[in-house]
C-alpha cells in the first residue's frame, strides 16, 4: 500500500461533527480541497461513475451533505473565493 498523497487537519475551530475520512482509493471520485482566509474548510468530491457531486465544510457540520448541481449548491451561500473553487472543482470533475 502506498503512502498518502495529502493529509489535512482540521483547521476550523468552529468545526462540528465528525471529520469526514476521503479515500482517494477509487479512481472514478474527484477530490477537491479548499480553506478561506478564515480557515473555513470545504471538501468537494464527484463521482464520475455515478455522477453525484457532493461539497462538506466545518461551518456547516463535516456530516452535512450538500448536492452539487451545475457547480453551485442551492441550499449555501457561499463567498466570491468558495464559489471560484467550486466552480473550479465542478469543471475539473466533469470536463465541463
Amino acid at each position: 500500500m502506498s503512502k498518502p498523497l495529502l493529509r489535512i487537519r482540521n483547521h476550523d475551530a468552529t468545526a462540528r461533527g465528525e471529520l469526514p475520512v476521503v479515500a482517494g482509493d477509487d479512481p472514478a471520485v474527484y477530490i477537491g480541497y479548499f480553506e478561506n482566509s478564515h480557515g473555513e474548510q470545504w471538501i468537494f468530491t464527484y463521482n464520475r461513475a455515478t455522477k453525484a457531486a457532493e461539497l462538506r465544510g466545518g461551518d456547516t457540520g463535516w456530516n452535512s451533505i450538500f448536492y452539487v448541481r451545475g457547480g453551485k449548491v442551492a441550499e449555501l451561500i457561499l463567498g466570491r473565493d468558495e464559489e471560484t473553487w467550486l466552480m473550479a472543482c465542478w469543471r475539473a470533475a466533469t470536463g465541463g
